[in-house]
Formats: C-alpha cells, structure tokens, sequence
C-alpha cells in the first residue's frame, strides 16, 4: 500500500487556510457592496459572526463563504465579483464564484438566492436579503434567519452549527415558539440532546 505524501504540520498553514477564507467574505463583500448589490453574509461565517459576539472561544472556523443574493441581483453581482478576481461557474446545480481561475469548489463564494428553496426537499425557501443587518464589515444575516435556514438543510454541518449557536446561549427553548411550526421538531431534536 503506498503512503501519501503529506505536508508539513504547520501553524502557518492552519491559519493561512483561515486567513484565506476571511479575505475572500471581505473581497466578496466589499465588491459587492460598492455596487449597490443586496446581500447578506450566511453559513458558517454567519455562525461565527453570532457566536464571536458571546464567546470568541466558541468560535469554529469554516472552509467556504456562503452569501445570500436576489437572482434579480445576479447579473450585477457577477460582473462585480468578477471584477474582484472571482470566476464563476454554476456546477452541480449550484452558483459560485470561485476565488480565481485554478481555485476549487471549495474556494469559492457559494450563492443562496433569497426567497427560494436551496432544494426541492427542503420545506422553506431560504430568507430574503433584508433579513440582514450591517456590520463593520459586512451585511450579517440576522439571527432568526439563519437558524431557520440551519434547521430547514439540518445537514450534520448545520446541526454543528446550531448547537454551537446553543452552547453560547443564542438558541434555547424559547425559540419553539420564534421558529416556523415545521422546523420545531428538528429544534426540539437537538435541544433534547445537545451533546449529538
């Protein structure tokens, strides 16, 4: 059996991956807002933005920037992005703006369009963009929505996400009462065990 060769274990290359990840939100960010673009920061970053605000030690880095857009706004994102040193491609059903000509799917800005469904499956479209608010450096989907997007894909990821979003105390039982009836019983799913 051959050994794949490795890397070096590096400190340097740990926060060189999340380096890149935070300079490729700020760059998607920026560009778009310089063109008037509607948008709003999701996923992972999302988390970590709402978690950082309780408990920078709770924070959990992420691999991608997932952004919210209005498929109106699509053209005007692109040439934007585009502008920005992004590439897009729409691959395996998705659209994403990859962080240059080489770079993998992986690096990539991921689009959600606002009002729709990421899946036929899932029973509510993703929120608008107005959900948002503005931070000091991007737009940062609000609370309530991100948490109904998290419970509506409820992938192990989002699961993660949200009891890291418990742990800090952002989420607790009084959000069956804030949450679409459909998603209560996810909710309640990690509520009852919070370990996993």
């Amino acid at each position: 059996m051959a050994t794949a060769a490795y890397a070096e274990v590096s400190w340097e290359r740990m926060s060189n991956a999340i380096e890149k990840v935070r300079q490729r939100l700020l760059r998607a960010a920026r560009a778009l807002d310089q063109a008037g673009v509607p948008y709003a920061v999701a996923g992972g970053n999302a988390v970590a933005a709402w978690v950082s605000r309780v408990d920078e030690a709770a924070v959990r880095n992420t691999q991608d920037v997932d952004i919210v857009l209005r498929r109106a706004d699509l053209r005007t994102a692109h040439e934007a992005l585009e502008q920005a040193g992004f590439v897009y491609r729409h691959a395996a059903g998705m659209d994403m703006f990859l962080d240059g000509p080489d770079a993998k799917a992986r690096d990539a800005v991921h689009i959600v369009f606002a009002a729709e469904k990421v899946r036929p499956d899932h029973t509510a479209p993703a929120p608008d963009v107005s959900e948002s608010e503005e931070t000091k450096t991007f737009r940062l989907l609000s609370l309530a929505a991100l948490v109904r997007m998290k419970l509506t894909s409820f992938r192990d990821k989002d699961r993660v996400h949200l009891r890291d979003l418990m742990e800090v105390g952002l989420v607790d039982e009084s959000w069956l009462e804030r949450i679409p009836a459909g998603l209560r019983t996810r909710l309640q799913e990690l509520l009852d065990n919070p370990e996993g």
